[in-house]
């Protein structure tokens, strides 16, 4: 037998302690996850992520550990996700409203919703309700179109901003139905719905969570959900487009994204991490409590779904005659 030169054996030796085995630490996830939520602790976008990051820090063996930042409407916490190492140990909570609307209201904005971002999964969806007080004397769209016809201005709509998703909705409403309402701006949803159970507002675009409670002890009087079909908290409501106002559709999404330039190897465990995770009973059940419906899908849905609600959002801002800042 030959005998293998002793620089070859020395070589091969430090490719052995250089290889797979000696750096276990670097396997991804060597370490705790950064997981940056643009929802307030508490809250139902935040209960969400909670879950999600348990679930995923049992199967991945790593904590992901939740950074709330729900400032500026969520826009501060996804540029730290946008400007953090693409190294896959920071993930972040992204939206409708954070890489969709907040982009056509805002030109100095601190990212690109299209450059910025490794797409990893969206998580769900919801539509808005819309809910009326009780003694306001409607109890259908047609209803309630009839009302606004025959007083113009004189009913109020409450909504959280004047450029969220919600109010967005508002407006749409009332173009498409060819109504004119005085709306009312909030700081806070949950403001806006007391204020509508008080009657001090007649009608609002809510989030589920808040207002599928009243609805149900009579509080408040739901006519319609915006998305495009309806939903299992309100089976007996029906969507918009069944109201009278074909098309109409209006939900809000979440989805979970990197830096871009995440390693792709991260991104389709996680995706596949996601994708089981959205598949399974009881997590879907979660995300009914909150009002969300799960949408598994691969990294592409996501990307797609920010291209489309921009180029959506972009017509239907210039269509209301609306001026972004």
């Amino acid at each position: 037998m030959r005998k293998i030169p002793g620089f070859i054996v020395f070589g091969l030796l430090a490719l052995v302690a250089t290889g797979p085995c000696a750096q276990a630490e670097d396997i991804w996830p060597a370490r705790p996850i950064r997981f940056i939520v643009a929802a307030a602790p508490g809250s139902a976008g935040d209960a969400v992520c909670r879950v999600i990051a348990q679930k995923l820090g049992e199967r991945l063996g790593q904590q992901f550990v939740i950074d709330n930042r729900p400032a500026a409407g969520g826009t501060i916490a996804v540029e730290a996700v946008a400007r953090a190492a693409p190294d896959g140990y920071t993930v972040g909570l992204v939206s409708t409203s954070t890489l969709v609307i907040a982009p056509l209201f805002n030109a100095k904005l601190g990212y690109d919703p299209a450059k910025d971002f490794t797409p990893i999964s969206l998580i769900g969806s919801s539509p808005y309700v819309l809910a009326v007080y009780p003694g306001v004397p409607a109890d259908s769209v047609g209803a309630l179109v009839a009302l606004a016809k025959s007083k113009p201005g004189r009913l109020n709509n409450a909504s959280f901003g004047t450029t969220s998703l919600g109010y967005l909705a508002g407006l749409l409403f009332a173009h498409r139905a060819g109504i004119e309402v005085n709306q009312v701006s909030y700081r806070s949803s949950a403001q806006a719905v007391l204020d509508t159970v008080s009657g001090r507002i007649d009608m609002q675009f809510s989030t589920l969570a808040p207002a599928v409670p009243l609805i149900r002890q009579g509080s408040l009087r739901g006519l319609a959900v915006t998305g495009g079909a309806r939903i299992a908290l309100l089976p007996e409501v029906p969507t918009l487009a069944e109201a009278g106002l074909p098309g109409f559709d209006v939900a809000v999404w979440f989805g979970l994204a990197a830096p871009a330039g995440t390693p792709p190897t991260v991104v389709a465990r996680l995706n596949h991490e996601m994708s089981d995770l959205l598949a399974a009973a009881d997590i879907r059940a979660v995300l009914m409590q909150q009002g969300m419906v799960a949408e598994p899908g691969p990294p592409s849905a996501l990307r797609m779904r920010v291209t489309d609600d921009l180029q959506k959002w972009r017509d239907t801002v210039a269509q209301l005659g609306i001026r972004p800042e």
